[in-house]
Formats: C-alpha cells, sequence, structure tokens
C-alpha cells in the first residue's frame, strides 16, 4: 500500500501559549490531515529539550517535554484557573518559539497544577509503577538540576555525582517534594499524549515517532547507568560522538554525546536497549531511528576536541542488537535514517534488518543522472522518500539559496521552466514515485521560505524555533494536499468508505471535531484534583477549528 505523511513537531503546532501543546491545536492538526488524506503524522522526539533546545540532546530518552503540557486541558481537570496562564505573556511572535520566556513561565504555571494533584490516584499509581525503570532516577536528577542552578550532573559534588549510595539516600528526602512535582508533570504529559494518539488512531493516522541513536551526557541516563557508556574512572567520556568531515561541513559535526560501551550491552542481552525501543514503539506507532548507520559502526572522537576532523570508527553492535531485540519484541516497526556516509556495511545491515531506508529529494540534483537520490534509482519500494528533513531548508528556501548548477539541473529534470515552480514539483515527484512511503515537511505544503527552516546543523541559536499559526490550515490547503494523495494512489484505503468531502472539518465516530472531542476525552478522563470542583467540559472554549466552513 502506498501511503504519505506531513512532517510537523508538536512544537510547531498553533498555540496561545508559547509554544505548540498537546491540546487543541494538535487536534484541530489531526482533523486537517484526515482532511487532506494524509496517513502519517510524522514528529521530532518528545523527550525534554536541553542544550540549545534541540530534541535530540535531553535530559532523558523516556521523560515527555513539559512544554508541551496543554494548560486548557488541566484547568478543565480543576488543576489550573486562567489566572495561572492565561494573563502571561507568552511571546510577541506567533510564528517562533521563545525559549527564553517558555522556560521562564512554564513550570511556574506546571507547579500551581501540582499544587492542586492528588497522588493519590489510582491511575497515577499505575503510572509510577509502569515507568519506575527509568522516571525515579529521571525525577532525581531534575530535582538535583534545580539545587545547582542548573548545572550539568558531572559538575555536582562528587559524592552525588558519582551516586554515592549515602548522599543518594539524603538527596530523595531533602528533594522529596520537588521529584514528587517531576513525577507528576511526566504523568500529565503521558496523559495527554496517550488521549492525542487515541483520537489519531480513531482517525487512521499513524504517528512516526523519532528516537536519537545517542544519550546527551547531561542526562539522567547517563548520570544512573555510567556503566553503559565510554567513561573513565571519574565518569568523564573517553570519547565522543559526531561525523567526520564531508561537503556540507569541512570540520565535521561535533554532538559530544558519550559512546556506547557496546561489549558491555552485549554482555547483558542488550536489555537496555530493548527496553528502550520497547518504550518507543508503545510511545509511537514507528519508530525513526536516527544515525542508523551508527550500529553498524560509529565515529568516536576523542574527548576535548573542538571539532570531529580528528577521529576513527569503530565496529557497532550491527545484526546483533536487532536480532535480539526482535526476539524479545517481535518485528520492529523502525524507519532507518541511512543518511551520511553510506558504505556496503551499511546497506548490508539494512537489508539484514528488513528496516525501510530514507531518500532524501534535496540531495538528489547534484548534475549526475545516477544520482542514488534521485527517483528513477530508486531499487526498492521499501523505503521513505522526503523532500527534507528537519535538517534540510525549506524546499522554497532550497530553491532560492541552492547553486544556479543545482537549479538549472533539477529545472531540467523536474521540466520546470521556472525556478519558482520547483517545491511544487520536488513534492509531485516524492509523490509519484515508487517509495512506499512519501514525506515532506509541512513548511513544503506551507511553500515556507527560508524563515520556515527546523535546524541547521552544528549551528547554536535559531534553531527549533518555528510554528505554525490556526490561519495556515485552510480547506483550500487540505483540498489540495487531498488531491495529490488522491493522483498519485496515496490516500488512506478506508478513505472511500468515510462520506464525506476533503477539506471538511474531520470528525471522530462520535461526530465530534478534535477540539470538543480533546475538551468531553479530558473531562471523561479527570485527572485527580484536592482543591478544585468539577468544571464543564465545555468550559473556555476560546475557538473552534478554523478550517471548517471555509
Amino acid at each position: 500500500m502506498r501511503k504519505n505523511g506531513i512532517l510537523m513537531h508538536i512544537s510547531s503546532l498553533p498555540s496561545a501559549y508559547g509554544i505548540g501543546k498537546l491540546g487543541e491545536g494538535a487536534y484541530a492538526f489531526a482533523d486537517f490531515l484526515v482532511d487532506s488524506g494524509v496517513q502519517m503524522w510524522q514528529i521530532l522526539p518528545l523527550t525534554p529539550t536541553s542544550y540549545g533546545d534541540s530534541p535530540y540532546q535531553s535530559f532523558s530518552v523516556y521523560a515527555g517535554n513539559p512544554y508541551f503540557i496543554d494548560f486548557e486541558q488541566l484547568e478543565r481537570a480543576g488543576l489550573l484557573t486562567p489566572s495561572d496562564y492565561a494573563e502571561i505573556n507568552w511571546g510577541s511572535d506567533p510564528r517562533r518559539v521563545d525559549y527564553t520566556r517558555v522556560y521562564g513561565y512554564c513550570f511556574h504555571v506546571l507547579r500551581a497544577a501540582f499544587a492542586r494533584f492528588d497522588q493519590r490516584g489510582e491511575g497515577y499509581c499505575a503510572f509510577l509503577e509502569k515507568h519506575k525503570f527509568w522516571i525515579e532516577d529521571y525525577a532525581l536528577f531534575m530535582a538535583l538540576k534545580d539545587a545547582h542552578g542548573g548545572k550539568p550532573w558531572y559538575l555536582w559534588e562528587k559524592e552525588l555525582a558519582q551516586r554515592d549510595e549515602d548522599a543518594i539516600r539524603a538527596a530523595k528526602k531533602t528533594y522529596a517534594e520537588d521529584i514528587a512535582f517531576y513525577c507528576v508533570i511526566q504523568y500529565l504529559f503521558y496523559q495527554q499524549w496517550d488521549r492525542l494518539k487515541a483520537y489519531c488512531a480513531e482517525r487512521h493516522i499513524s504517528i512516526i515517532g523519532d528516537i536519537p541513536i545517542y544519550a546527551a551526557h547531561d542526562s539522567a541516563d547517563v548520570w544512573a547507568n555510567p556503566e553503559l557508556f565510554q567513561l573513565d574512572e571519574s565518569r568523564t567520556p573517553k570519547a565522543v560522538a559526531g561525523c567526520p568531515p564531508d561537503e556540507f561541513s569541512k570540520t565535521g559535526q561535533l554532538w559530544g554525546n558519550p559512546l556506547y560501551d557496546w561489549d558491555y550491552h552485549k554482555k547483558t542481552g542488550y536489555a537496555w536497549w530493548i527496553r528502550r525501543m520497547q518504550h518507543a514503539i508503545s510511545t509511537y506507532d514507528i519508530v525513526r531511528i536516527d544515525h542508523f548507520r551508527g550500529f553498524e559502526s560509529y565515529y568516536s572522537i576523542p574527548y576535548g576536541k573542538l571539532t570531529a576532523e580528528i577521529g576513527i570508527w569503530q565496529p557497532g553492535p550491527g545484526m546483533d542488537l536487532f536480532t535480539a531485540a526482535e526476539q524479545a519484541l517481535g518485528k520492529l516497526p523502525v524507519i532507518a535514517e541511512d543518511l551520511g556516509f553510506v558504505t556496503p556495511q551499511v546497506r548490508k545491515l539494512l537489508q539484514d534488518t528488513g528496516f525501510p531506508g530514507m531518500k532524501v529529494l534535496q540531495f538528489a540534483f547534484d548534475g549526475d543522472p545516477k544520482n542514488d537520490s534521485l527517483p528513477q534509482n530508486f531499487t526498492t519500494t521499501h523505503c521513505v522518500v522526503y523532500t527534507g528533513t528537519h535538517d534540510n531548508m525549506t524546499l522554497r528556501g532550497w530553491t532560492q539559496e541552492s547553486p544556479a548548477a543545482t537549479i538549472a539541473f533539477a529545472k531540467r529534470y523536474l521540466h520546470c521552466r521556472s525556478a519558482a515552480d520547483l517545491s511544487t514539483e520536488i513534492l509531485r515527484a516524492a509523490w509519484s514515485s515508487v517509495a512506499e512511503l512519501a514525506v515532506a515537511q509541512m513548511q513544503d505544503f506551507l511553500d515556507v521560505g527560508a524563515e520556515g527552516r527546523m535546524n541547521t546543523p552544528s549551528t547554536l541559536g535559531q534553531n527549533w524555533q518555528y510554528r505554525t499559526v490556526s490561519a495556515d490550515f485552510t480547506a483550500r490547503l487540505a483540498k489540495r494536499i487531498y488531491r495529490i494523495n488522491e493522483l498519485y494512489n496515496r490516500l488512506p484505503e478506508h478513505t472511500s468508505a468515510v462520506s464525506r468531502r476533503p477539506g471538511r472539518t474531520a470528525k471522530n465516530k462520535h461526530g465530534e471535531s478534535g477540539a470538543r472531542y480533546a475538551a468531553q476525552v479530558s473531562d471523561r478522563t479527570r485527572v485527580h484534583s484536592k482543591n478544585s470542583p468539577p468544571r464543564m467540559a465545555n468550559c473556555r472554549r476560546r475557538r473552534t477549528n478554523e478550517h471548517e466552513g471555509e
């Protein structure tokens, strides 16, 4: 079956509170995807952002980002009042995330919700039991970070940095309230995420999630499990991750993540990775693994180097890891990000796993008709074609900034007279290809320029900030996307059984739109509250879906 998807992270959703939320904007976007005949919603890692605001550098590989917790659902659950959040200035530009402002106010609001939360509820207790393999370490880690002014764990006093048993026992007692806070907000996050995912599933939308191959150095994962990584006796990395220099980066990419001790992982039967994959496939429908080639061999950069110019390739776990994971979990629903320095050994690993790899059309137009990224050179349908990823320029920006020779070849290949038509034609090339799944950034359907770029690798500042507004998602745009899906046989199989025209507001099986459904589900599955009375499900509905009736 031929499928299609749109890539847009939660942070980019419309919201009145500085960043995308798991609230009305998310449900309205799901409605828009249904109207557009879209089957897959791809997002970036849901984990908390740390240094540089990157979702690929997180304090935990398991935790959810507190920024995404919807305040309005918490209000309907009796955990917030409008005065707790509605009057805060969340930023002046609705199309950019102001992370400094969001960080400054978000936790203040969530503390108010925590103060009204009843920790005796059965649902909360069951959540803690289900997630006990990570949540206690994470909550203690975050409590200690707060106590140390945000400093990374390796700059704490030695007893805490190296998890001396007496020091950890005393810290759990001293910071019990803060530990509880971080546990509660994870419960609130996953409660809201599970609702949204269930709504998408009901509408036949699958979620493609994303997990980075590495854990961040300053993370609960490395702090609590140092034996999993290549650390010395003082728990300093011996070497760190990155990519060697290439045509895109003269000094390479220095990511700085500690490298795995794969020999240790093998001795445990890859238990940590199996648990991580189990969590991922329960959180998402499909999992994109970033930097897949690192499982075949990884680039090791001596710790302390300022660039990635000096490093060596070391063997990874290869098929041994995936064999163990599939024996434990069954067939893994994985997309392999097999970009970068791809060797025959990497191609063989991809073939052995059976995972689909990736093709990116922005890499196709170098003038070589044998380029692997050109659609005529796709050797299998079992792949995912992207117009561009979150690390690429938008198509409109790409046409404006690429070398003249690249644009000339693209125009010739795509039969375009004008470079202004390239964005549309590259989308058509992806959708008309033999790839079983075609994906584009939402920015490319919106025809956004360079201001819509999500991330520029190896840079800090101005990344991860792109946002949409509700007015972007019109009935006309939904109809245009629907028609390209229809033309290239990428509509969902169930579409013909759904009696509605493309471009109308999607309803669930109860006849409810996404925003209304979010309100009613929130009311039906109310979290426990100490001090607030029940609230009506329809209170404070400040808007309807903007694309309805257009």
